[in-house]
């Protein structure tokens, strides 16, 4: 039993010899990588470079999710789509797009066609092209003179 008492005892003294020299190693490879952060703070002063949008990142913003406004790719000169269709997908980060094309913000064709490249990260809105018409019909007040004018005729 005795010796069982002092087997434990030097166990005991090896594995905190042990934890000793883990918790030294330790300390030491913490103390070499806390000088190294005033190097990285330099290549940290960089600016990051923004992550560039999706069309469906792009027209998550926009009312009715673009329906109406104009994106065109980044690297497209003068020619843009007028999204008219757009099924997601569940995550609402990717999916399919219709629109009708447009050069010099004029249209080039008369029926939507489906967007090609809409989950590159290369798109943008454009907000200097004409923004959606209202597609609600406008009401006209009948005035006071129109019926009498109807009453008279009669």
């Amino acid at each position: 039993m005795a010796t069982a008492l002092a087997n434990r005892a030097a166990q005991n003294q090896t594995t905190g010899l042990l934890r000793l020299s883990f918790n030294f190693f330790r300390n030491l490879s913490t103390a070499t990588s806390t000088e190294s952060p005033g190097a990285s703070s330099t290549a940290s002063k960089k600016p990051k470079r923004k992550k560039k949008k999706n069309l469906f990142e792009v027209a998550q913003f926009l009312p009715n999710w673009g329906l109406g406004y104009h994106m065109a790719k980044t690297h497209w000169t003068d020619v843009s789509y007028q999204i008219t269709k757009i099924n997601l997908y569940k995550d609402g980060r990717h999916g399919k797009a219709w629109g009708v094309v447009h050069k010099d913000g004029a249209p080039a064709a008369d029926a939507p066609k489906k967007i090609s490249g809409v989950h590159k990260r290369c798109w943008r809105y454009i907000p200097h092209l004409s923004k959606p018409r209202d597609t609600a019909p406008t009401l006209m007040k009948p005035t006071e003179n129109a019926p009498k004018a109807e009453s008279e005729l009669a």
